[in-house]
Order: structure tokens, then C-alpha cells, then sequence
């Protein structure tokens, strides 16, 4: 199986990673040898430009970097952080070409497409962190799932590469986040709020801070879909209250036990309700059932699908 994807779709070389989780050196080598054989049987033709669009990593960029740019003269980024409406914008990153310089930011029209932007919300220490990395695991273990994207919406220092960071090196990890953090701005919540409303990925997940506030208002609006994730009843309420005031519609009211040893799912329709246990930071909770369950709810709306 193969274990990073990369196919051509006319001039975007569609990249991302498959579900199994590897280390980084596996990953490089997997996705040499697949470029390797695009390039041998044609399938990677060369020219003035192309653009990539999908999941990656600094180190599989080196090697894109590396093998592209002996093909091409031009390389371009896809960024979903400055999309537009109805555009998809790519940076260039790489131009041996008059007609492009490093930096430029090419628009391209989007294809129509319906998107999923799932906001996980709920008071501080429920695990939301844990809990956004999980799901973003667990879809990228679903066959055939819509293409997804995760971000943090909170300036908290727990980036997406948090999780994977913990469970290597604990210290590292949280050495790093006290390093990022920030603090929680008009200015960091316009500019959250921007990036949202301007991802076109079929599944976007991204979690905000842990406080009913003027700037969680800002940034869950350009949403969707949410998940509340609390850590008793009476939480509930305040945040349903807000998701309703902003229209976005509720797809699943969890409750994070942090002693508790097992997931329990006690609705799946038209809400899902339950439990998830321990999400405890560094641990891969992908697993979990209540995580494996939500992640088959967005992939059945990111395919058209009806949750009433």
C-alpha cells in the first residue's frame, strides 16, 4: 500500500498522505520512488509550470522540490489559508521562468464544490486539541474519503503537528507550544477567521479557544458544522446556544471522560451523542470509536450525504 499518493490532474500534481502512519524517513522514500516512476513511464511530462495541491510535509516538499524542478521551470503551492470565493490561489515557490517570479500568487477558479468547515468547540480542558487530532487521523484512515485539512483556530501554540510531535518527544512538544503561543487578538481572530472563510477543502476541521467570546463568534461564523465538546451537562447549553445563533448546525454533543476506558456512543442519529475517553496529549486517540464514528459523519457529508 502505498504509503504517500501523488497522481496528475492536467498541470495540479495532486499529493497527500495515505492512512498509514509512518516516520518521516519512510515517507521521503516512498514518495521518491513513486516520482521516480511517474518520470520514467511519462506520466510526469515537464514544462513551464506546475502546481501542487494536496497534503505534504517539509520533508516530502524537499523532495518534490528536488524532482520537480529538474522537469519544470516553475513551481507553485497550493495555500488554503489564502483562498478566495471561487478561487484556489498557489504561491510560487520556485521559477527558472521570466513569466513568474517566487512569490507570485496565481488564482485559479475552483470547481464548484460543496465544503464541510467543522468547528470543534467547547470549554478549556475538554481535549479539544486531542480530540481535532484523532479526527484528522481518522480520516485520512477512510478509503476513498473526501480530501480533509485541519488547522488550530486558537492561538494556543497546539499546531497541527502537536500530536505527532508529543508522542516522540513530550518535551520538545510542549517546549514548542509555550514557544508558539500567542495571544488570542482582534487582529489573530480577523485573520483566523479570513483563513476559514477562504478553504475549499470537502472536509475542514479546525478547533477555537475555550471561551464564548466576540472572537470565537468571529471565526466559528465562517463554519458549517459543529461539534460540542464538553465535559459535563450543564456545558452544553452555552455552546449550543451560540452554534445556533450562528447558524451552524450541530453534528455531534460529546462528552470527554478523561478517567473513563471506553468510548460510548449512545446516538447516532440525527445528533451523535457519547462519550470519548482519555484524550490525554501525545496518545494516538484515532482509534477511539466516538472519533472513528464522527469521522464516517463528515465523509458522509463531504459525499452529498443528509444527517436529518
Amino acid at each position: 500500500m502505498s504509503i504517500y499518493h501523488i497522481s496528475l490532474d492536467g498541470d495540479v500534481l495532486k499529493v497527500g498522505f495515505g492512512s498509514t502512519l509512518t516516520t518521516g524517513d519512510e515517507v521521503v522514500r516512498d514518495a521518491a520512488t513513486r516520482l521516480n516512476q511517474m518520470i520514467v513511464s511519462g506520466e510526469l511530462p515537464g514544462g513551464s509550470l506546475i502546481k501542487i495541491n494536496g497534503r505534504t510535509s517539509v520533508l516530502v516538499s524537499q523532495v518534490l522540490a528536488d524532482k520537480l524542478s529538474t522537469l519544470y521551470d516553475a513551481i507553485a503551492l497550493f495555500d488554503p489559508k489564502i483562498g478566495d470565493k471561487g478561487l484556489d490561489r498557489y504561491v510560487v515557490t520556485i521559477s527558472k521562468h521570466p513569466d513568474y517570479q517566487v512569490g507570485d500568487i496565481l488564482d485559479v477558479v475552483r470547481p464548484q464544490r460543496s465544503t464541510i468547515k467543522l468547528v470543534i468547540c467547547g470549554f478549556a480542558n475538554t481535549g479539544k486539541t486531542c480530540f481535532r487530532e484523532g479526527l484528522k487521523q481518522a480520516l485520512l484512515q477512510i478509503p476513498n474519503a473526501p480530501e480533509s485539512y485541519v488547522f488550530s483556530g486558537c492561538p494556543d501554540g497546539d499546531g497541527s503537528w502537536f500530536g505527532e510531535t508529543a508522542r516522540r518527544d513530550a518535551d520538545l512538544a510542549n517546549r514548542l507550544k509555550a514557544e508558539y503561543k500567542a495571544g488570542f487578538t482582534p487582529e489573530f481572530a480577523k485573520r483566523k477567521a479570513q483563513e476559514v472563510r477562504g478553504i475549499n477543502t470537502p472536509i475542514f476541521v479546525f478547533d477555537v479557544g475555550g471561551k464564548i467570546s466576540n472572537a470565537n463568534r468571529l471565526i466559528m461564523k465562517e463554519a458549517t458544522h459543529a461539534v460540542i465538546l464538553v465535559k459535563d451537562e450543564t456545558e452544553i447549553a452555552p455552546w449550543q446556544e451560540l452554534c445556533d445563533e450562528l447558524g451552524l448546525s450541530v453534528v455531534a454533543i460529546v462528552h470527554s471522560d478523561y478517567e473513563g476506558v471506553e468510548d460510548v456512543i449512545s446516538q447516532e442519529m440525527p445528533i451523535l451523542r457519547g462519550t470519548v475517553h482519555r484524550l490525554k496529549r501525545g496518545e494516538d486517540v484515532s482509534v477511539r470509536p466516538m472519533i472513528r464514528a464522527l469521522a464516517g459523519v463528515l465523509v458522509g457529508l463531504g459525499k452529498g450525504g443528509d444527517r436529518n
